[in-house]
């Protein structure tokens, strides 16, 4: 069992919020099994809860489930809200492993990218998060940033590999509409980067983050010293995983559950004995492009046995269009694995294999 524990930066509700999130597990402790494999702290900005707070709702899951003793407990936060200090007390509570959010080593990068830390910020707290025991540390960093140069690019992932950190997230800029950098760039404030840059960075990323160390065992995420991530994994694979907090997402193999966004209506429901929520019926077509959609961007690559599982319909349009791509697959141990030289491509190769509803 997978717990996925979600907040909202506000802190205009943070008590009631915090109240809720007990009530909730107490109203879902019948879909709670009796192993717990992995917690994770994240969505929106978990690290405005005291450190104290994070261990009771830690215990409070250990009231119902026990915890493996090899299970991954993640707390997801930024470089600024991690002193030396919380990074003790979150470890004395019972979290193993951390996810950073440091996005860039560079101050200019950073001030783009409206993040509140500084570079030597994020080294420094990485650092401290080793000093206080952590030996599993993930951090985010952003590729495809307009401006940045490929040497710059290459650096950052060098400076990584220094430091005491075992797992990479890398994507490349996203940009939103209706956000101030989308807005930039309509009026020409901002040159977007093209799509050539970011198909650049990320080759350089494949090479240099191998050479360094880093096993790219997903599309976007690296690994060193055998520590892939466990709650992500799980995802990838279709495990069941239950979401506590407002929008949170909860998947059981059959239905996927969205809780209310709304902060307010979401604790003011449970005061009132209900979790407002919405429920998607997941039917063989669905299923059958999230197994595609998330395979294809892994090493191990999709699972036939699942694909099999979804319908003859489905299964056998899978092996046609795999026959048209048979030059881009391995095939061993009943995964279809896409050759990493097409992970650039991978979710424009996923949708050839998709079945109009």
């Amino acid at each position: 069992m997978y717990c996925d524990f979600h907040f909202n930066t506000s802190l205009r509700f943070l008590p009631d919020l915090y109240q809720a999130l007990h009530q909730e597990i107490d109203y879902r402790k019948a879909e709670i099994p009796q192993i717990c494999e992995s917690i994770y702290f994240g969505g929106g900005t978990p690290s405005v809860l005291t450190s104290q707070q994070i261990a009771d709702l830690i215990i409070h899951v250990k009231q119902i489930s026990k915890i493996s003793s090899e299970a991954e407990l993640t707390l997801e936060a930024n470089p600024e809200d991690l002193s030396p200090e919380f990074l003790k007390e979150i470890h004395e509570a019972g979290i193993n492993r951390l996810s950073i959010g440091i996005q860039s080593f560079e101050d200019e990068f950073l001030h783009f990218m409206n993040r509140k830390h500084s570079a030597q910020q994020a080294i420094d707290c990485v650092n401290a998060a080793s000093r206080a025991g952590f030996t599993d540390i993930s951090i985010d960093l952003i590729y495809g940033i307009p401006g940045m140069s490929n040497n710059t690019w290459m650096n950052a992932i060098k400076t990584a590999s220094l430091l005491p950190v075992n797992h990479l997230s890398c994507y490349a800029l996203t940009v939103e509409p209706q956000t101030p950098l989308a807005k930039k760039i309509i009026s020409g404030k901002v040159a977007a980067a093209s799509d050539e840059q970011s198909s650049e960075q990320f080759e350089i990323l494949r090479q240099h983050a191998s050479e360094l160390g880093f096993i790219h065992y997903e599309v976007s995420n690296f690994q060193r010293n055998n520590s892939p991530a466990k709650h992500n994994s799980a995802y990838w694979s279709g495990k069941p995983y239950i979401g506590i907090g407002p929008s949170a997402h909860s998947f059981n193999g059959t239905q996927r559950r969205v809780n209310i966004a709304h902060n307010r209506q979401y604790f003011e429901g449970l005061l009132k004995g209900d979790c407002p929520h919405e429920i998607e019926q997941i039917d063989s077509i669905t299923r059958y492009h999230e197994i595609v959609l998330t395979g294809i961007r892994t090493k191990k690559g999709i699972n036939l046995s699942e694909i099999n599982k979804t319908g003859e319909i489905t299964s056998t349009h899978f092996i046609d269009t795999l026959k048209k791509h048979r030059s881009k697959f391995s095939i061993s141990e009943n995964f279809a694995s896409l050759n990493q030289d097409y992970w650039i491509v991978a979710e424009n190769i996923a949708l050839d294999f998709f079945i109009d509803k």
